[in-house]
């Protein structure tokens, strides 16, 4: 590889890296406003409407189909450097957060102490619950997806592309949950139906990434000419 397509896949790299971080940060930050999907109007499942989701979930997906595209271009191990990078970004902000929490504000301030507290108050304890949940299935999304690709000897790209997100989706919709009603920040009779639609959620979401799975995988073999199952080395 020249150092001209070395330069360049380092440069997307980085792009990918920061999408994933803004991602997980922002996700961390929006978590506590709900909505649910209008299609499906009122439709209920378990006593709630059906994808009446967190609104943090929302960029989440796109977490996964980035570590997928890193992990199948640039390896497993760039792609586990990514998903450390983002606990630190994670863990970052929350100390941004609250240093700005502690700082009084002044009497004309458009946002009072009161409803700074309201909305990031308790992002800790998200922060902390999503995290622990992300590591697990991130890391897990990695794994299965580079198990799936030993297996299939790096063909039928659709099988790891959603098998992986779908296993690690479950994992993380599970995880997050049941640390949040443990933290008392939702309540436990929110945790089935917020599970079953978190998840179904995620499962369609993942499904209608393949497409973009295989563009970017096209771009990227034509680009630098790859080969079937040959990764791009940045280092």
């Amino acid at each position: 590889m020249s150092i001209q397509d070395k330069l360049l896949a380092q440069r997307i790299y980085l792009i990918l890296a920061s999408l994933f971080i803004c991602s997980l940060v922002v996700s961390n930050l929006i978590f506590q406003k709900f909505f649910y999907w209008y299609p499906f109007g009122d439709v209920e499942i378990f006593g709630a409407k059906l994808f009446q989701i967190s609104v943090g979930i929302i960029p989440y997906p796109i977490t996964f189909l980035i570590t997928d595209i890193i992990s199948e271009i640039y390896g497993k191990k760039k792609a586990n450097q990514v998903v450390t990078t983002g606990i630190f970004a994670s863990v970052f902000s929350l100390g941004i957060i609250y240093v700005a929490n502690l700082a009084p504000a002044i009497d004309n301030s458009p946002v009072t102490d009161a409803l700074f507290t309201q909305v990031f108050g308790q992002t800790a304890l998200a922060v902390i619950a999503s995290m622990l949940a992300y590591l697990f299935a991130q890391y897990i999304d990695i794994q299965v997806y580079h198990f799936w690709k030993k297996l299939t000897k790096g063909k039928k790209l659709w099988v790891r592309n959603n098998f992986s997100t779908i296993t690690s989706q479950a994992v993380d919709t599970f995880s997050v949950l049941l640390l949040l009603c443990s933290f008392k920040i939702l309540t436990w009779d929110l945790f089935l139906p917020l599970f079953v639609s978190g998840f179904l959620f995620k499962v369609g979401v993942a499904l209608l990434d393949t497409p973009f799975m295989y563009l970017a995988v096209y771009f990227f073999r034509k680009r630098f000419q790859l080969k079937m199952n040959e990764e791009l080395s940045i280092d």
